[in-house]
Order: structure tokens, then C-alpha cells, then sequence
């Protein structure tokens, strides 16, 4: 029997909605949020960033009014914001979400960001400043492809795991094997830290064909609603690593006159397919997770109430 100051405290949850990219993760969110009552964090590692919209898929004024929503426009491409960042960060606007509600919802397809704030992240080594300075060097003077292809002999799996257009995820793994001689694909998550709540896994995929439809269909809007003028006026922030991205990149390339403009189109879909194809191989990796297709919004529903249960 209870005293009069004991009371039982329900568990706290956090809904985790991963997938390929143009699945449908953003209007899932909405649509729990909505249904539970709650607020969602993003978990998409461009979304972040106040000056990058229309490439990176961000929820639109009508969405983000639909459901309060956290880390969209939350920062800069001129401020670094690393996975280890968005782990306490994310962790306090968790804390913050269960003051008043006792379910969260996080969406996004950056398998770095999701992982940090389930599983949270390893203390990562001291690197060698030095070591730094001369692969940013590199990348400069022999561009992105002189430093996949180092990454790619030296560590393999973590090359194969994260996004292979983006230079500071790849400068990252580099300089991490260079200053210990160890691959940070060994230190990523090796032990998983315990978290105050309950965490319910919802992933979506569908056929390849339909998915990679959807891709295709996705860049030619993003095209239809500005995202050359969009571009344009990031020039005098090309140099951040945030905006060497797909749909950024090749439309640089389009600016520069090494690319016609629908070549540029073709190879943003084209690497827009190859990412998605990367966020499967990393998502299907965690057995825990529940897979349906964008449409079974009933079902998804019904299996979160189980869980509750």
C-alpha cells in the first residue's frame, strides 16, 4: 500500500522513426505527435541548419506548425554541431519534452545522430591537431576522392556506413586512425549507455522501385521550388562541411561550370539513391527495430499502444 507521499511514476517513451530518405518519416511524425499529444526532435543532421531548406527536405511552415518540433533552424552551418553535441542536447530537450508529456517522438534519417542519443556515444580519443590540418589540407588540394579512398583501405566499415559525400565525416575517420592507430568504426557504440526511458523503434521501407520513384520525384520538386536560387545564395558558405552534401554539391559543380544544370540534377538523384541505400544497410543492423511500410500508420499506431501497455 502506498503512503501518502509515494506515487508511481509511469515510464517515460521515446518513439525512434528511422528510413531511407523521401520515405515518409517527417508526416509519420506529425501524424503520432498529433495522435499522442506530444512533440517531436529531429534527427536529421542537415535540418539543423537555419540556411540550407528546401535541399534538405526540411518540414514546411504548415508541418512545423502542426506538431512543435525541435533542433529545425536550431543552428548555423558556421557552427560546428557534432554527434556528441546532439547527444546532450538532445538528451536535455528529451528531459525537458517529459516534464509535461510522457512519450517523445525523434525522427531522422542521420544513423550518427539517432545511435547517439539511444545508445549514446564512446569517449573519443585525443586527435593529433596536426594530423587535422594536413587532411583538410589534402582535401583541399586533391579534393573529396583522395580521401574516400584512404578511408576506404584503412577502415573499411566505418566507410561504408556513413555518408561518403560528406568531407567531415570522412576527414573524421581518417584523422581518428591516424592519431591511434585504431578505426573509430571499433569505438562507435562498442557499450551502450543505460537511458531513463523506454524506447519504441519504428523504421519504414518499401519497394526499392517505389522508393527510388519517390527519390526522383522528391529532387525534380526540389528543383521546381527553387533549390538553384538556393544555392546560389549559399555561395559565401560553401566552405562549411554542412553544405558539402548531396543536392548542394553537385549544384555547386552546376555553378561552377563543371556540370550542365541536368547533369547536376542527374547525379543529385543519383547520390540521393546511393545514401538511401546506405541508411538501410545501418538501419537493418539493429535487430530492434519494427519495419512497415509509410502506409501502416494504424498499425504502427496500435503496436506503440501495445508496448505501452
Amino acid at each position: 500500500m502506498l503512503t501518502a507521499d509515494q506515487t508511481i511514476q509511469k515510464p517515460k517513451t521515446l518513439i525512434s522513426i528511422v528510413g531511407p530518405t523521401a520515405i515518409g518519416k517527417t508526416a509519420l511524425a506529425i501524424q503520432l505527435a498529433q495522435h499522442f499529444g506530444t512533440e517531436i526532435i529531429s534527427a536529421d543532421s542537415r535540418q539543423f541548419f537555419k540556411e540550407m531548406d528546401i535541399g534538405t527536405a526540411k518540414p514546411d511552415a504548415a508541418e512545423l506548425a502542426a506538431a512543435k518540433h525541435h533542433f529545425i533552424d536550431s543552428h548555423s552551418v558556421s557552427q560546428l554541431f557534432s554527434t556528441g553535441d546532439f547527444e546532450i542536447e538532445g538528451l536535455n530537450t528529451l528531459g525537458q519534452i517529459f516534464k509535461n508529456h510522457d512519450l517523445a517522438i525523434m525522427v531522422g534519417g542521420s544513423g550518427l545522430y539517432v545511435n547517439a542519443l539511444i545508445n549514446g556515444l564512446d569517449e573519443m580519443p585525443d586527435i593529433d591537431l596536426a594530423i587535422r590540418e594536413r587532411l583538410n589540407k589534402q582535401f583541399e588540394e586533391e579534393g573529396l576522392p583522395s580521401i574516400q579512398k584512404q578511408l576506404a583501405t584503412l577502415d573499411p566499415e566505418y566507410f561504408a556506413k556513413v555518408d561518403q559525400q560528406n568531407p567531415q565525416r570522412m576527414i573524421r575517420g581518417l584523422e581518428v586512425f591516424l592519431s591511434t592507430g585504431q578505426k573509430l568504426s571499433s569505438m562507435l557504440s562498442a557499450t551502450k549507455k543505460e537511458r531513463p526511458f523506454n524506447i519504441i523503434k519504428i523504421g519504414l521501407n518499401t519497394d526499392r522501385a517505389v522508393l527510388y520513384d519517390r527519390i526522383n520525384r522528391r529532387v525534380d520538386k526540389m528543383i521546381a521550388d527553387g533549390l538553384v536560387e538556393e544555392v546560389k545564395s549559399l555561395i559565401p558558405f560553401k566552405k562549411y562541411n554542412a553544405l558539402n552534401t548531396v543536392g548542394y554539391s553537385e549544384l555547386f559543380d552546376y555553378l561552377d561550370g563543371k556540370l550542365s544544370l541536368e547533369d547536376a540534377v542527374s547525379a543529385i538523384k543519383q547520390n540521393t539513391r546511393r545514401f538511401a541505400k546506405r541508411q538501410l544497410t545501418w538501419f537493418r543492423r539493429d535487430e530492434g527495430i519494427n519495419w512497415f511500410e509509410p502506409i501502416e500508420k494504424e498499425k504502427i499506431i496500435n503496436l506503440i499502444h501495445d508496448r505501452l501497455k
